[in-house]
C-alpha cells in the first residue's frame, strides 16, 4: 500500500519540478511555417523561441515545455522568415527636415522592412545618433547602417557630400569616415576624376571597408569592379556594360564629345547578350554585386501615365519631404514625346538585364532609393514595389528573397548573424499570411514583426502608420 502512495507522489514532485525548470524567454511563435532563405524549403509547425533579440531555440512545439515567455504568436497557417532588408535609402533634406526623416523610421517597420542601409546624404550625424538609438531600443525602427557622407569631387551636384580634390584631400576623407565609425562607404561621380576615384577605391578597399557606388561614364564598369568595387549602385551602369559600344561611349564621354544624358540612348540600342556576360562574370569573379533601384526608374519613365497625387502614401510624408519630389518631376514633365519614348524603351530593356546578372552570378541586392528628392519612392512600401519588379522581368520568387534577406547581409559581412532563422541568428523575423515563394506580392500580406526584441501585431502595425499620418496632419 506504501508503495502505491509514494509513486504518484513521486511523479507529481517531478512534474513540479520540470514547471519550475522552464527557461524565461521574451518571444514564443508556435505553429508556424518556416522558410528556408537558401534553398526555399519550408518546414512546418515550428515553435521559434527567442531571447534579448536573439534566436535561443528552435523545433516543435515541445520547446513550450521548456520554455515560457511573456509573449506567445500563434502562427498557425502563416509564414515565417528573416525581415527585409532595403540596402538604398537616402535620409535628408537639411536640418529642417531631420525631424519629418526621423518620422520615416517606423515605416519601415511598419512594411516589413527590419534592416535598412543608409546611402549617403545630408543627414550623417542625425543618422549616425538613429543608428544607436535604435541599437538600444530607444528608438523604435530599423537596423540602421550606414556610410555617413558619401566621397566626391568638388562643387559635388550632392549635399553633405565630403568633396575631395587631391589624394591628400581624399586620405583625410576617408579619415574622418574611420572616425565617424560608418558601417560601409559610398562613392559617387559627379565632380569626381576617374583618376582619383579609382585611387580612393583602392584606398579604401586597403583599409578594410566595404564601398559601393556610382560609375564615371568614362571608366568601363569592368575598370572599377577590378579596383576593388564592392557594389554598383543602380542597373543604369549594367546596361552601359551590356552594350557593345561601351569602349567607345566611354572614350567619347572622357573627351567631353557625349554626356551621361546623351550616351545613354545610344547605349540603349546596343545591349548585346554576349557582351554582357562577359563582363557580368567579371563582376561575378571580383564579388561585385548590384543594387538594381529599379522601382526609381520605372516610376519616372513612366510618370506621364500615372498621377501619384492621389497616392494613400503621400498622407505619410511631411510637407518638407513632399516638397523634395517636385524637381525630379518638373525635369520628366520637360521631356519631349520621343524622350518619353526612349526613357520607357531604356527602363524595359534595363530590367529585362536581371536574369542575365543571375545567371552570370553576380550577387543582385534589394534597395530603393527611398528618401528625399526621389520622387514617389516611398520609404517600406517601395521595397515590395522593388521585388515585384524583380519577379516581373525574370527572376524567381526564392532569388528575389534572396536579393532581401541574403545579398545584403553578405554584402555587410553580417551573414552570420543573420539570413536564417536558426539558434543564434539576430530575431529580426516577418510573418506572413500567405506564401511569398507562391508569389512575390504575398510579401505584403504582412501580420507581424519581431524587431529589435519586439513583436508588433497586425494591429500595431497600422497603428505605426497611424501615427505617420498623424504627424503629417498636425504640421
Amino acid at each position: 500500500m506504501k508503495l502505491i502512495l509514494i509513486l504518484p507522489i513521486t511523479l507529481i514532485l517531478a512534474a513540479c519540478n520540470q514547471v519550475t525548470q522552464k527557461q524565461q524567454a521574451d518571444i514564443i511563435i508556435n505553429h508556424a511555417n518556416v522558410i528556408n532563405m537558401m534553398t526555399g524549403q519550408i518546414t512546418a509547425n515550428q515553435s521559434i523561441v527567442i531571447k534579448n533579440s536573439t534566436i535561443v531555440a528552435r523545433g516543435g512545439n515541445e520547446l513550450n515545455l521548456r520554455y515560457s515567455a511573456t509573449s506567445q504568436i500563434d502562427a498557425s497557417g502563416q509564414y515565417v522568415m528573416p525581415g527585409l532588408w532595403d540596402m538604398h535609402v537616402h535620409f535628408g533634406g537639411g536640418e529642417q527636415l531631420i525631424t519629418e526623416n526621423k518620422q520615416l523610421l517606423p515605416l519601415y517597420l511598419a512594411y516589413g522592412i527590419t534592416t535598412v542601409r543608409d546611402a549617403a546624404a545630408d543627414l550623417s550625424e542625425s543618422v549616425l545618433q538613429w543608428r544607436q538609438q535604435i541599437n538600444q531600443g530607444t528608438l523604435i525602427g530599423p537596423t540602421i547602417y550606414t556610410s555617413g557622407p558619401k566621397l566626391e569631387g568638388k562643387d559635388s551636384i550632392w549635399p553633405g557630400d565630403l568633396e575631395v580634390e587631391t589624394s591628400a584631400e581624399m586620405h583625410a576623407a576617408i579619415d574622418k569616415l574611420e572616425a565617424m565609425n560608418v558601417d560601409f562607404i559610398k562613392i559617387t561621380d559627379s565632380a569626381l576624376t576617374p583618376q582619383l576615384y579609382l585611387q580612393a577605391v583602392k584606398e579604401v578597399k586597403k583599409r578594410g571597408y566595404q564601398i559601393s557606388g556610382h560609375i564615371p561614364f568614362s571608366l568601363s564598369v569592368t575598370d572599377v569592379s577590378n579596383a576593388g568595387l564592392d557594389a554598383i549602385e543602380h542597373m543604369t551602369y549594367m546596361l552601359k556594360a551590356a552594350a557593345d559600344n561601351e569602349q567607345e561611349i566611354s572614350a567619347k564621354v572622357k573627351s567631353g564629345i557625349l554626356s551621361y544624358s546623351s550616351a545613354l540612348p545610344i547605349i540603349t540600342e546596343h545591349v548585346d547578350k554576349a557582351t554582357a556576360m562577359k563582363k557580368y562574370r567579371v563582376l561575378a569573379k571580383n564579388n561585385t554585386a548590384v543594387v538594381p533601384t529599379l522601382i526609381g526608374g520605372q516610376i519616372t519613365a513612366y510618370i506621364d501615365e500615372n498621377d501619384h497625387q492621389q497616392d494613400e502614401y503621400l498622407n505619410y510624408l511631411g510637407k518638407g519631404l513632399k516638397a523634395t519630389y517636385q524637381w525630379r518631376v518638373d525635369r520628366a514633365n520637360k521631356d519631349t514625346p520621343e524622350q518619353i519614348t526612349q526613357r520607357k524603351e531604356r527602363f524595359i530593356k534595363t530590367a529585362k538585364l536581371l536574369p542575365w546578372v543571375q545567371q552570370a552570378g553576380v550577387s543582385i541586392i534589394a534597395g530603393t532609393d527611398a528618401g528625399f528628392l526621389n520622387s514617389y519612392i516611398y520609404p517600406g512600401l517601395s521595397l515590395h514595389q522593388e521585388l515585384a519588379i524583380f519577379s516581373d522581368y525574370g527572376l524567381t520568387p526564392l532569388q528575389t528573397l534572396q536579393s532581401a534577406t541574403i545579398a545584403g547581409p553578405k554584402f555587410l559581412g553580417k551573414t552570420q548573424q543573420f539570413t536564417s532563422l536558426e539558434v543564434g541568428k539576430v530575431a529580426d523575423i516577418i510573418i506572413l499570411a500567405r506564401n511569398p515563394l507562391v508569389d512575390i506580392s504575398n510579401t505584403q500580406s504582412l501580420q507581424g514583426v519581431i524587431s529589435h526584441n519586439r513583436y508588433y501585431n497586425k494591429k500595431a502595425l497600422e497603428h505605426l502608420k497611424l501615427q505617420a499620418k498623424q504627424f503629417v496632419s498636425s504640421q
